[in-house]
């Protein structure tokens, strides 16, 4: 599929959106802006995948996107929300797990692909010290996708984006 430059302009602009629950972190960044086309004249067509089904930041995500490209002058968007493929934390940038660890939030681990091998680095990493001496102190944290942890090393608790 042949994209224009209007198309890269406007999904440059969507992918800024930062995340509604981690402002640090834009949408590109994090992977869930899937797609863009223009369908007509000032129409654009924007495909969303949420982090997790039944995330409550969805609706924001849209609302973000449909602002800054009304206030760029595209009067129609729609956005629509696509789970297959599935999102999943493979899809955040390495600029984005950068900007994560520098706000302070351990970023996931990369899982691979499919069916391949298992990775090795299975510690978390403190993303205050670096230390991998780390105890999980609560499955959830301020989100559903983060997990509360505490760095043994430096003893101060930080959230850690859990893999899918």
């Amino acid at each position: 599929m042949v994209t224009t430059a209007l198309e890269e302009r406007l999904r440059d602009l969507a992918g800024s959106v930062p995340d509604p629950e981690m402002p640090v972190i834009t949408l590109a960044e994090l992977g869930v802006l899937r797609g863009l086309r223009l369908t007509g004249p000032g129409q654009v067509e924007v495909e969303l995948t949420p982090t997790y089904t039944g995330c409550p930041a969805v609706e924001t995500m849209s609302a973000d996107i449909e602002r800054v490209l009304h206030d760029n002058g595209i009067p129609q968007v729609e956005v629509r929300t696509v789970l297959d493929p599935p999102w999943t934390t493979d899809a955040i940038t390495a600029e984005g797990r950068r900007k994560l660890t520098e706000f302070g939030i351990a970023p996931p681990r990369p899982t691979g692909p499919a069916g391949g091998p298992v990775p090795l680095a299975l510690a978390i990493r403190c993303p205050h010290c670096g230390s991998t001496e780390t105890t999980l102190l609560s499955r959830f944290s301020s989100t559903a996708c983060k997990a509360l942890r505490r760095c043994e090393s430096c003893r101060e608790p930080f959230d850690h984006f859990k893999e899918l």
